[in-house]
């Protein structure tokens, strides 16, 4: 993730910010620049026409037209979507001129739980919240998806479910383009029951969203074409039975050693998870080096022996993937070190072999190469 600066006064921000705590003004995302711009109200006569309770004293609604004075946004008049300015649960902002109400991120959720059901409302702002981190990603990474009700094939869709009384439980998932989270994940005592029943070292919300986009882009990006001889290579044959690979993993548990070949334990119950799990696992990588760029993290040990760390340039310009993978180890070393020194768990609790950095080098590959014919890699390259 970048960081971000209030346009008015200069001091730091965040990207779920809605106000600057420093000067009052109102943020917003603007996905199309990826960045968080400062807005101040257009109070014209047109507006105050349209404002119920302006003429007889009543409280105001909230304006309808802002301006940035981002210097890219010069002359452009913008509206906050919907879910921002009626819900709370956003801080994206629309052009004025666009024909949509909802922004680009709350265009792709297409169900959300009822909000008169307990804490609900509470539990939507943060599935919306990990989503929207989840896209920074993916346009970063130009991989912006198409909403499905503009593309029902291509196109991808977010439902937010939950369990109801006597029915059947909400399996967080993906099918043809929908993407399933059962809205108790946003609950971090069921997540952190529900990881510790599944033995899981790690499990949180954004997680479950790179994850499951993970099933979404094989779909986009390596089913269709030349990557999938080298996928099944690298990953295993993905038509193998999915339930009953499944099925294995839960009775038998993973197989002796699957540290050795696997980022997680989930991964090697299917090609398609291993493949899901490696995707999620590269986008935590890359989000965590941005972050890390945009912060200018440095490490510059006394021991000349140890690790250093200079971040030349955010991930997405970086040279190689064994560049990242350096960077990658030297940060995790001293996160690790930092929380151990505060009592808590490492923050990476992973240990990546040589065969997950294989796999890791090949979502790479798809991710950042021209994904035609012409740039797959074979399937010698891929063993």
């Amino acid at each position: 993730m970048k960081t971000f600066h209030c346009d008015n006064c200069g001091k730091q921000v965040f990207f779920e910010n809605t106000v600057c705590g420093h000067c009052g003004w109102m943020l917003g995302y603007q996905p199309e620049l990826q960045a968080i711009a400062s807005f101040s109200p257009i109070a014209d006569a047109a507006d105050a026409a349209g404002i119920p309770g302006a003429e007889s004293g009543e409280p105001a609604a909230p304006p309808q037209r802002w301006r940035s004075v981002k210097p890219e946004n010069e002359g452009k008049v913008f509206r906050q979507c919907i879910n921002y300015s009626r819900e709370n649960v956003c801080n994206w902002m629309i052009d004025e001129h666009s024909q949509h109400e909802l922004c680009a991120s709350c265009r792709l959720t297409r169900v959300i739980p009822s909000l008169e059901d307990g804490n609900n409302r509470v539990l939507w702002a943060r599935l919306e919240t990990a989503k929207r981190r989840l896209l920074h990603s993916l346009w970063t990474l130009k991989l912006q998806p198409v909403p499905k009700t503009e593309d029902e094939e291509a196109g991808l869709a977010f439902e937010f479910l939950q369990d109801m009384p006597h029915g059947e439980r909400v399996l967080t998932g993906h099918a043809d383009g929908v993407i399933t989270i059962n809205v108790a994940e946003a609950d971090p005592a069921y997540r952190e029951q529900a990881r510790q029943q599944m033995a899981e070292p790690y499990r949180t919300l954004l997680g479950h969203f790179r994850h499951e986009s993970g099933h979404y882009y094989f779909d986009r990006l390596v089913a269709p074409g030349a990557w999938l001889e080298p996928f099944r290579a690298m990953f295993g044959d993905e038509r193998q039975d999915y339930g009953e690979s499944l099925q294995q993993h839960y009775e038998n548990g993973p197989p002796e050693k699957w540290e050795e070949r696997f980022v997680s334990a989930y991964a090697s119950s299917h090609p398609w998870e291993d493949w899901a799990e490696t995707w999620a696992h590269y986008l935590h990588m890359f989000d965590t080096l941005e972050t890390a760029y945009s912060c200018g993290v440095q490490l510059r040990p006394r021991n000349a022996d140890e690790q250093k760390l200079v971040i030349k340039a955010p991930p997405i310009a970086a040279g190689s993937f064994d560049e990242l993978v350096g960077e990658w180890f030297a940060l995790t070393y001293v996160l690790n070190s930092l929380n151990r020194s505060i009592g808590m768990p490492d923050s990476y609790p992973f240990t990546l072999s040589t065969p997950v950095l294989d796999k890791l080098r090949f979502v790479h590959q798809v991710v950042t190469g021209e994904v035609s014919a012409g740039n797959a890699p074979t399937v010698a390259d891929a063993q």
